[in-house]
């Protein structure tokens, strides 16, 4: 379980400062936060009354259903190789999942970087290599430095189906929810590594939260719980960075210059939250050329989706746990997935069936 780089009587001291007389809501936003969470066994460790939940962090689980049939349409194309993040390859769709028409000789292909897309596309002119940029601000600069190498050669036989999404207009949304009861967020390190603290500033000010950006080291993770706590004593709310060895207040200037060269904002759809204005990226117009679904003429067609009974979206959203949902490791388990917070190696639902639940016991 629990392995930490601290000894044990800063372990104790940590979880001794953790006394608070009144319940508290804590949201992890980052899908990596949850895995690391339920792996290290962090919830069993806490006092009773301090409540760890998940928020909508994980990019696969928040990819929009719609999107999800889009792509698996453009996979029965022949002349089209998928390239993608290996999350992506289960998500199931209406007609199977990427992993099932791979397997049926569909073109589609795991790749470590948006690089080896580029050079697949380089070495096969014959084939239109499709990357699925998927993600948070975290992976957007990695897609932007392929697109520069895609325009540098301009080359003709690559694009991108462009989903990734924004962190703090999904996080402003939740704080607009009356239902979304929540004292403070552990903020994602690596989207912090790139948009720096100051963006966050907001959330103290405007809603009256507590905030603490957090590594991913189980001992980053209880001492930022322990500074949200101490914030939460004394009434106090700001943006305490815990992660100082990878987060700046003014974030990578580099990464941002070329996530703005190559994107720009636009309103996203998000699973479980819906429409959000200003919370994905596109492609700017100059490279329209590089948008899948534009090239081949899949964004403007709509399904007609079943309800699976999944509850995902109320589970991102921090409304619901996954034990509430009546498919979790009944019908739906990581083999047999019927949502994505089943599917990927940082969804709540995988989480949870993982490792001992999940949840707080007692």
């Amino acid at each position: 379980m629990l392995q930490l780089k601290m000894n044990k009587k800063t372990l104790n001291n940590l979880l001794k400062g953790m006394n608070i007389d009144r319940n508290v809501r804590l949201m992890e936003v980052c899908g990596t936060h949850t895995m690391a969470i339920a792996r290290a066994g962090i919830k069993q460790l806490l006092p009773p009354n301090i409540e760890l939940i998940s928020g909508p962090g994980c990019p696969v689980c928040v990819t929009d259903q719609q999107d999800i049939e889009k792509i698996l349409l453009l996979a029965q194309n022949p002349r089209v190789l998928i390239t993608t993040f290996g999350d992506m390859l289960r998500v199931p769709g209406s007609t199977g999942s990427l992993q099932e028409m791979q397997a049926q000789g569909a073109g589609v292909r795991v790749v470590y970087s948006p690089l080896d897309a580029v050079n697949l596309a380089r070495t096969n002119p014959r084939k239109e290599v499709v990357f699925l940029a998927v993600g948070f601000e975290t992976t957007a600069p990695t897609v932007a430095v392929a697109l520069e190498e895609a325009v540098k050669d301009n080359l003709n036989n690559f694009s991108i189906v462009c989903l990734h999404k924004l962190v703090i207009p999904a996080l402003e949304t939740l704080l607009l929810d009356p239902e979304t009861d929540v004292h403070g967020f552990l903020l994602p390190g690596h989207v912090s590594s790139i948009i720096g603290t100051n963006p966050y500033d907001f959330i103290p000010r405007v809603y009256k939260r507590s905030c603490v950006v957090s590594g991913f080291e189980p001992g980053d993770i209880l001492e930022s719980i322990f500074l949200l706590i101490k914030q939460l004593k004394t009434g106090e709310h700001r943006v305490d960075n815990q992660y100082r060895r990878g987060v700046t207040k003014a974030g990578n200037k580099t990464a941002q210059q070329l996530m703005d060269k190559y994107f720009e904002p636009f309103k996203a759809h998000w699973r479980g939250l819906g429409e959000i204005d200003n919370s994905g990226l596109n492609l700017r117009t100059q490279y329209e050329k590089y948008n899948a679904f534009t090239k081949f003429e899949v964004d403007d067609i709509k399904f007609n989706l079943k309800p699976t009974g999944c509850i995902c979206g109320q589970v991102l959203k921090g409304k619901r746990k996954t034990q509430d949902c009546p498919l979790f490791s009944k019908t739906c388990t990581p083999s047999s997935p019927v949502g994505p917070c089943m599917v990927s190696s940082e969804g709540t639902c995988a989480a949870s069936f993982y490792y001992a639940g999940g949840e707080k016991v007692g």
